[in-house]
């Protein structure tokens, strides 16, 4: 029975494969328009915060009552990673991390509510007081389009009003999830009276309050039910405006006060403030957009700058509403630039294609490009993959790979012309002869791409779509091949004359000296073998020299600086250095605009930013330059002035990562049980880095002590006063913070009311002693009639990691050293304190290099099944284990290259030059196998051993050299990008120093496995 051939399939039904191209162009064209748009994959941030507060509690007791027991609750999570918190006086807030490895995205909401669940069930053995718990679970909403509105003239509450009005329209754009206000200043309404007051009317604090209360109270009234109606009682009194509030009746003795007469009432915002925002140095609210899962960026982008500018046309004189970051367009850039590349990439090889085919095989290659990409663009819209970084970079690696398939189809039928076969004929023999070795390679080169596809982990599933993308273009390139291309080449090339009898198309110059290097190499097989090993040998040497990095920076213009002020320090202190700092920003031409966040770090404005916790002494800047060289320039500028002018602020700056993000690149986490034993060893850890010239900005994440106020109470005294602790602490806290004692209902909005007492000594310590305490009887009593004062400092912070505090001891690198290189080093350099460690005591490494020792050791993990689906699919296509072997000992060879090629650019070996690797890998088998059984089919014709090997080689010599020249040359347009560049270096290293080595090296092997000995000539 004759086995049946695609090739001669297609050749007989033209018109229908003609109908299925046409299918694919159009479909490839509207799935491209239908594909969502971003600038990164999403990838799954397993991370949830639990929050609580404690009026009054230290950061020890908030660590012992509440931290302590909530963590040891959740050590029961199923798949948790770690726990880790931070405790500071009246709040706790405790990360929960999952393993990446062992949560699925579907899984992520089930554990949540898990999580809650148990935290709940504590609640009861939380210390009376306890204000929670709260929980974040939605960590990972990316505000990719931020506005600034900006008034001069303008309160904060005109700008909130407004901007709330703007937050309503923006709802009803398409594809908008959310859009939340930042830098928002809530009202209060102040009641001020002072204690001398008080005390000359004989009035007590409760006796304002009560009364405020009394007649603001929301009571139901009673509903009257008649025969035909219900009607609702209504009692007026409550507060509908101010003035309402001021003429409230106070009854002191026999006199009838109005309260605005014996006390200030304004109306005016949160003191101490809310974080807040600025713009360019002016006060603002900002309007953070997230966009819906699986929406278009581009189009979000379009919608709303059509709304924004119908709103700017609405806004009053003097408003301003100003893009702050703008993902779209960061996005449409990123985009047009990886389009640009692929056509690049296209050009590279059709010019490869038509100068070394001739024109009409180069445009039978040419045709079977886009029928290949639009075909991938289908698949993409069914699986719902998005075009973005990752997914558009597979395109560009995919296609210098695509096109093998087509050279090899071609190149073969070319051959079989020009020995005078009809074109029939030649386009069948060409699948006959190379359809299943192609695709055993193209099998083999997607698995090498396996660890890509199905490891674990953030970064994997960051860079995952690049397996699905290069699998599908493969596939379609193989169906291509055995489909389209023969028919294209079948209608477009010529039928050759017969040629002479005894013509030999190889019986060229070339390939005469080709075959005389080849002999001298199989004659000499020891010895290439030999210096092959040896090269290789040398090149994972060598590889120690490169550099290493988890992800590289991105190339964006804008960077961040962080500032932070001495643990305790208030947020007007925050405030003022920010200004201050601002203020040298001002005019700087390298500045496009600036952004900064007082209290609070700036929304997650792309998926690798992760925000910052609210802490009264942090600040955030946002710089926006005008590119890469203005941004660099300018953060060496930054650099000094902070260090000269901001001696007590400690700063940190830092550009976007293109992957995972950690705020330093050097980072050692210090464990144990004892506080200052762990803070000891930090001192130590910190004093051994600070010898270490290449780390800079070496710092703790947690050291410093807050100043505390001591209060200690004489009891007895207090007593006879009629005074105890719990009233006094009221007392201090309504006086100096103000209590909420009502609420005043303004539409939909709700606005406290709060009182407080003596304004003038409420922010001087020294006159704290002074402070009237109102006793039982009616009267008053100076605070240090009843109380010593004196000065101490506590914890500020506490930060623990797994139940144990845990100090995180972090650095910056010099210019030109790069975070993982630096770890290990500094890591090296503590063995002798890790030595002498008490038991339970650990330095353990953190940030960049921990994510890539984990990314790494997740990406291995498929590889033994990789290698087995490799062995398979050789032992399926050559039928023999020494052949297998053979094939598999080349797979290592593209080292040599890759060493090479990374030391010689500079570039650094990274989470995705280990996938190229990988990868890599697979493409030199796939060369391997065709040449192999190239060799077997000259064996099945009766050529000996020795002619067989040589033969074979020399005819497999221009499809080999001309896929890799394709690949090769098709990495080019990536080679200057960030992300892309050290792996499309590695690539096309590996691959050029490997394809020399399976023409040259492999015939060798393949010799001194099987004995081959020249036949006589």
């Amino acid at each position: 029975m004759k086995p049946f051939n695609l090739t001669e399939w297609a050749l007989n039904h033209k018109q229908l494969v003609y109908y299925f191209i046409f299918i694919i162009f159009i479909g490839g064209i509207f799935s491209y328009q239908k594909l969502g748009r971003m600038e990164d994959p999403d990838f799954t941030i397993r991370q949830m915060i639990v929050s609580v507060n404690w009026p009054g509690a230290s950061a020890r007791q908030v660590e012992e009552q509440v931290t302590d027991k909530i963590e040891k609750k959740l050590q029961d999570t199923p798949g948790l990673d770690y726990v880790k918190s931070f405790s500071k006086p009246g709040q706790s807030i405790i990360y929960v991390v999952l393993k990446d490895d062992a949560v699925t995205e579907s899984q992520i909401r089930p554990t949540w509510l898990e999580v809650r669940n148990m935290v709940n069930d504590i609640k009861a053995t939380l210390p009376q007081g306890v204000d929670g718990p709260y929980f974040n679970d939605r960590f990972d909403d990316v505000f990719g389009s931020i506005y600034a509105l900006t008034g001069d003239g303008y309160s904060y509450e005109d700008l909130r009003a407004k901007a709330e009005n703007i937050r309503r329209i923006m709802l009803g754009v398409p594809s908008i999830k959310k859009v939340d206000l930042v830098g928002v200043q809530p009202e209060r309404i102040y009641i001020e009276i002072e204690t001398i007051k008080l005390a000359q009317l004989g009035l007590t604090p409760s006796a304002i309050t009560n009364a405020v209360q009394a007649q603001n109270a929301m009571t139901a009234s009673g509903m009257v039910d008649t025969i035909s109606d219900n009607v609702y009682l209504r009692v007026t009194g409550m507060f509908e405006n101010i003035n309402d509030l001021k003429n409230v009746p106070i009854r002191a003795g026999t006199n009838t006060f109005r309260l605005g007469d014996i006390a200030r009432i304004e109306r005016s915002y949160a003191d101490p403030p809310e974080p807040k925002m600025y713009y360019n140095g002016q006060p603002a609210v900002g309007l953070a957009v997230s966009m819906e899962k699986g929406g278009n960026i581009l189009t979000l982008g379009q919608n709303l700058d059509q709304t924004i500018s119908q709103l700017k046309q609405d806004l009053p004189l003097g408003l301003q509403l100003d893009s702050v970051a703008n993902q779209p367009k960061v996005v449409k850039e990123s985009i047009n630039e990886f389009v640009k590349s692929l056509s690049e990439a296209i050009i590279i090889v059709l010019a490869i294609s038509f100068i070394s085919l001739g024109i009409r095989s180069g445009i039978v290659v040419a045709l079977c490009i886009p029928l290949v990409i639009t075909g991938v663009f289908i698949c993409m819209n069914l699986l719902g993959i998005d075009l973005h970084k990752v997914s558009l970079g597979a395109l560009i690696i995919s296609l210098g790979l695509l096109v093998d398939d087509a050279i090899i189809a071609i190149e073969m039928m070319t051959v079989k012309l020009e020995q005078g076969w009809d074109r029939f004929a030649a386009a069948c023999y060409a699948y006959t002869s190379t359809a299943f070795p192609m695709l055993t390679g193209t099998l083999i080169t997607c698995a090498g791409f396996i660890p890509v596809g199905f490891s674990k982990g953030s970064a994997s599933e960051f860079i995952g779509s690049m397996f699905s993308v290069i699998f599908i273009a493969l596939l379609i390139s193989w169906l291509v091949s055995v489909l389209v291309t023969p028919l294209l080449g079948y209608k477009l090339l010529k039928t050759q004359p017969a040629a002479p009898s005894g013509h030999d198309i190889y019986d060229s110059k070339f390939y005469r000296l080709f075959r005389k290097v080849l002999s001298y190499c199989l004659h000499h097989r020891k010895l290439v073998i030999g210096i092959t090993i040896a090269t290789f040998l040398g090149s994972i040497f060598l590889l120690q020299f490169v550099k290493q990095e988890f992800f590289p920076a991105s190339d964006r213009p804008e960077f961040i600086v962080d500032l932070r002020l001495a643990e305790g320090s208030s947020l007007q202190a925050t405030e003022q250095e920010s200004a201050r700092f601002a203020q040298t920003l001002a005019g700087n031409p390298n500045i496009v605009n600036y952004t900064y966040y007082i209290g609070q770090s700036a929304p997650r404005f792309i998926l690798t930013a992760e925000p910052t916790l609210p802490s009264n002494n942090f600040a955030q800047f946002v710089i926006v330059t005008k590119d890469v060289a203005a941004r660099n320039e300018l953060m060496a500028d930054i650099r000094e002035l902070l260090a000269v002018d901001f001696p007590t602020v400690r700063s940190n700056l830092r550009v976007l990562q293109t992957g995972p993000n950690s705020p330093y690149p050097v980072m050692l986490r210090v464990s144990g049980y004892e506080h200052d034993k762990v803070r000891e060893i930090a001192g130590q850890v910190r004093d051994i880095l600070s010898e270490n010239p290449d780390l800079k900005d070496i710092n703790l994440d947690w050291n410093e002590k807050n100043k505390v106020m001591h209060l200690e109470i004489d009891q007895d005294k207090a007593r006879m006063l009629g005074i105890d602790s719990q009233t006094l602490s009221s007392s201090l806290q309504a006086m100096l913070s103000g209590s909420t004692i009502s609420q005043f209902r303004e539409q939909d909005r709700t606005v406290n009311i709060m009182f407080r007492v003596d304004v003038q000594n409420r922010n001087d310590l020294s006159k704290i002693k002074d402070l009237n305490i109102h006793l039982a009887n009616g009267t008053y009593v100076p605070l240090d009639q009843i109380a010593k004062i004196s000065y101490g400092a506590e914890e500020g912070l506490i930060w623990r990691r797994d139940l144990k505090p845990t100090i995180t001891v972090q650095a910056n690198t010099r210019e030109g050293v790069l975070g993982n290189n630096a770890t290990t080093a500094a890591y090296a350099s503590l063995s002798e304190l890790r030595t002498s460690l008490p038991a339970g005591y650990d330095i353990v490494v953190g940030g960049p290099k921990e994510m890539s020792q984990k990314a790494t050791r997740w990406l291995m993990q498929p590889v033994p099944a990789m290698i087995i689906l490799i062995v398979t699919l050789l032992m399926l296509q050559l039928q023999s284990i020494s052949k297998t072997i053979l094939t598999l000992l080349t797979a290592p060879l593209g080292i040599i290259g890759v060493s090479v090629g990374l030391l010689l650019t500079g570039r650094p070996l990274g989470f995705v030059v280990e996938l190229g690797i990988l990868a890599l890998s697979g493409i030199i088998m796939r060369n391997s196998v065709i040449l192999i059984d190239q060799i077997d089919q000259h064996l099945k014709a009766g050529e000996p051993l020795w002619d067989a090997i040589i033969n074979a080689t020399i005819a497999r010599f221009r499809p080999i050299m001309l896929t890799a020249a394709a690949a090769i040359l098709g990495m080019l347009p990536l080679v200057s990008s960030i992300f892309w560049g050290p792996m499309a270096i590695s690539i096309a290293a590996g691959l050029f120093g490997a394809t020399i080595l399976t023409l040259l090296v492999l015939p060798a092997m393949y010799a001194a496995w099987f004995k081959a000995e020249p036949t006589e000539e």
